[in-house]
């Protein structure tokens, strides 16, 4: 059952949920199976793979002294919606846009949003580097989430814009978190990141390497950036 490996990998990393949030997260599961039946949303369907991989994975981006409950939080490249739809389920007072590029992904979680009965959830259809140009975006979220999307020097371009001046960009990433790290400090630097905290989870029953990199913006992106994605994925900046 989901609900049992659910519960026993919370309570393993430290996580209490309560019966609506279990409910929810059961019902959130069922969808994204009964999606992916007739499109690929995940390879993780089993209830013990969903529950540790993208669940408690998304979670472990939680922290008590950066999320104090009802902050603005976009999550880009959500895909199937994660971490965006599972801090939502955690804790319900986070105000949360979604974006994602795939018009049948941005349908998929409307119908979730709503049969989740959800509530200060907003879902575009869109790309990063387009949307963070537009004035109701750009530099107005207090923390940007963003996992599988890029390498993170790429993934700084897409996300810090958004994020407003004060705020963080929270990038989950693998085993290639420290190099891609050191790839990506002179973007941060350029785009208006500032202090770096890197923390490194343990899942339950894994041994895969998991990190979650915390990223303060401490100025305003300039005006160019983000650049056009060919631009973005070729042209490094140093």
């Amino acid at each position: 059952m989901f609900v049992d490996e659910l519960i026993s990998a919370a309570t393993s990393f430290g996580l209490e949920l309560d019966g609506g949030q279990l409910d929810a997260f059961e019902k959130f599961f069922r969808l994204v199976v009964e999606q992916n039946r007739t499109m690929n949303l995940t390879t993780l369907t089993e209830p013990h793979d969903f529950a540790v991989k993208h669940v408690i994975d998304s979670l472990s981006a939680w922290d008590d002294e950066i999320f104090r409950g009802d902050e603005t939080l976009i999550d880009v490249g959500t895909g199937a919606g994660f971490p965006g739809v599972a801090l939502k389920i955690f804790r319900p007072r986070l105000k949360l846009c979604l974006i994602d590029s795939l018009n049948k992904r941005v349908e998929f979680l409307r119908r979730v949003v709503t049969q989740l009965e959800l509530d200060d959830v907003e879902i575009f259809h869109g790309r990063a580097e387009e949307l963070a140009r537009q004035k109701n975006f750009r530099e107005r979220f207090d923390i940007v989430t963003s996992r599988a999307v890029a390498r993170l020097n790429v993934l700084a371009e897409y996300c810090l814009p958004f994020a407003t001046v004060g705020g963080k960009f929270v990038a989950l990433k693998g085993k290639s978190f420290r190099e891609e790290l050191s790839e990506a400090r002179a973007a941060i630097k350029i785009l208006g990141g500032g202090k770096v905290v890197v923390r490194e989870p343990k899942l339950p029953t894994l041994d895969e390497i998991r990190a979650v990199i915390f990223v303060d913006k401490k100025f305003p992106t300039p005006q160019k950036f983000p650049r056009r994605e060919n631009v973005i994925r070729t042209v490094v900046l140093k």
